[in-house]
C-alpha cells in the first residue's frame, strides 16, 4: 500500500468573505458635492450601493418655522442652486393658494418665462458636467458660454446671478427693465443656434455612446417605487410632466409648445437624450411667453399686500415641474405670520435614493457614468 500525504494550506480570511466595502465621496470628485456613497464591492462589481446624505443638511424646513411669508423665499431659492427661480415660486404659488389671491397676467406670463429660462441654465450645467466625469473637457466651456448669455438677462431683471429673489408672494418684485424683452429675445436665439455643438460634440461621440448606451437602465416600476420625477423618470417611458398634466402659471395656455420628451430605454444616454431635448423645448417655450408678453397691455406685476402677511388657518400643497424633477411644499399654516410647517419635497432627494436599485450588479468603472447621469444637486437632497 503507497503511504498518501497530507497538505494543509492556510487560507486566511479569504476563507470567510472576498467582499470589500469602499466608500466613494463624501469629498470626491464624481459627486458632485458632499455625496457619501457606501459600496461592497466582489471584485470589480458592486454587489450592494448606499447613498449616505446629510453633509450638507441646513435645518431648512426648521428654519421656515421662524421667517415670516416674505423671508422664507430666500430659503427656499437655495436648496437646489442652479434652479433658484422655480423653487421660489412654489412657495409663493403655496401661499397665493392659501390666500386664495389672483396674481395679475402679466406676472403669471413672466413667472412662466423665467421659469423656463432657469429650466435652461439647469439643463445647460449637466449638459456641461456629465461629458466631464466621462474624460469630455469641451462640452463644459460651451455649456458656460451658453449659461452666461442667459445669466446676464436674468441677472438684469432680477440683480441676483444665482438668487435671483425675484418672486413675491402676489407676483414679482418689479416689473421689467425697458428694453429687456428684446435682448431676452436675442439671448435665446443666440443659444438655440449653437445647441446643436452638445449633438455633434457629445450624442455624436462614439466614446460618450458606448460609455452610457444600456449602462445603469432604470425601469419603469423603480420609477414608480421611489417617486423619481423629471428627465430621468421620463427617460424610463414614465410619461408625466406637472406643466401637461396639471398645468400651473401659464403652461395651460402652452400645450400647443410644450413637449413632454421621453425615451424607453432608462439607460444613461436615453436621459441624456432628454435632458437635451428638453432645454430644446424650453427655448421654445422662452419664445412662446415672450411672444405672449408682447401682446399684452402695460399692467401691474403684483398685488399691493397688508405690511403683516398673514396666511389663513389651514393647510395646503402645490407642487411643480421643478428642471430635476417635481418640487413639492406642503404648508400648513396656525393663522400667523409665520409658517406652522412648511415641508419640502425635492426632486434629488427621491432621485438619488434609485442609486440603491441601479447600482447593484454594474461595475465600478461605470458607476461614475451613472452617478453623473442622476442630474442631482446636492443640497436638493439635503435640505
Amino acid at each position: 500500500m503507497t503511504p498518501t500525504t497530507e497538505t494543509m494550506v492556510g487560507i486566511g480570511g479569504a476563507a470567510e468573505s472576498t467582499d470589500m466595502v469602499l466608500n466613494i465621496g463624501p469629498q470626491h470628485p464624481s459627486t458632485h458635492g458632499v455625496l457619501r456613497l457606501r459600496l461592497v464591492l466582489d471584485g470589480e462589481r458592486i454587489r450592494h450601493a448606499e447613498p449616505v446624505i446629510g453633509y450638507m443638511h441646513r435645518g431648512a424646513e426648521k428654519l421656515f418655522e421662524a421667517r415670516d411669508y416674505r423671508q422664507i423665499i430666500m430659503l427656499a431659492n437655495r436648496h437646489d442652486w442652479l434652479s433658484a427661480f422655480s423653487n421660489e415660486l412654489g412657495v409663493v404659488l403655496a401661499v397665493e393658494r392659501m390666500l386664495g389671491m389672483e396674481v395679475p397676467e402679466r406676472a403669471v406670463w413672466l413667472r412662466t418665462l423665467l421659469a423656463e429660462l432657469n429650466r435652461v441654465l439647469n439643463h445647460l450645467m449637466f449638459l456641461g458636467s456629465y461629458p466631464l466625469e466621462l474624460g469630455g473637457i469641451t462640452p463644459i466651456f460651451y455649456a458656460f458660454r451658453e449659461r452666461e448669455e442667459l445669466q446676464h438677462v436674468m441677472e438684469e431683471i432680477s440683480g441676483g446671478r444665482m438668487h435671483y429673489m425675484f418672486n413675491r408672494v402676489g407676483g414679482l418684485k418689479e416689473d421689467l427693465p425697458a428694453g429687456w424683452t428684446t435682448r431676452a429675445r436675442t439671448a435665446v436665439a443666440d443659444v438655440r443656434s449653437r445647441m446643436d455643438r452638445f449633438d455633434d460634440l457629445v450624442l455624436g461621440n462614439e466614446i460618450f455612446r458606448g460609455r452610457t448606451r444600456g449602462v445603469g437602465t432604470l425601469a419603469p416600476e423603480t420609477v414608480h417605487a421611489y417617486g423619481v420625477s423629471g428627465p430621468i423618470g421620463r427617460a424610463s417611458g414614465v410619461d408625466f410632466d406637472l406643466r401637461r398634466d396639471e398645468p400651473y402659471l401659464a403652461y395651460g395656455e402652452l400645450g400647443d409648445v410644450l413637449k413632454v420628451v421621453t425615451r424607453q430605454e432608462g439607460d444613461c444616454l436615453a436621459r441624456f437624450e432628454c435632458l437635451l431635448e428638453q432645454t430644446h423645448n424650453a427655448l421654445d417655450l422662452a419664445d412662446a411667453c415672450l411672444d405672449r408678453l408682447a401682446e399684452l397691455p402695460p399692467g401691474p406685476v403684483n398685488q399691493r399686500l397688508p405690511k403683516v402677511l398673514k396666511a389663513p388657518e389651514g393647510h395646503t400643497y402645490a407642487w411643480t415641474e421643478n428642471p430635476l424633477g417635481i418640487n413639492g411644499y406642503y404648508l400648513v399654516s396656525k393663522g400667523e405670520k409665520t409658517p406652522y410647517r412648511l415641508k419640502l419635497r425635492s426632486a434629488s432627494y427621491n432621485n438619488i435614493q434609485a442609486l440603491t436599485e441601479l447600482l447593484p450588479g454594474t461595475l465600478v468603472a461605470d458607476m461614475v457614468a451613472i452617478l453623473g447621469s442622476m442630474f442631482f444637486v446636492v443640497g436638493d437632497i439635503d435640505k
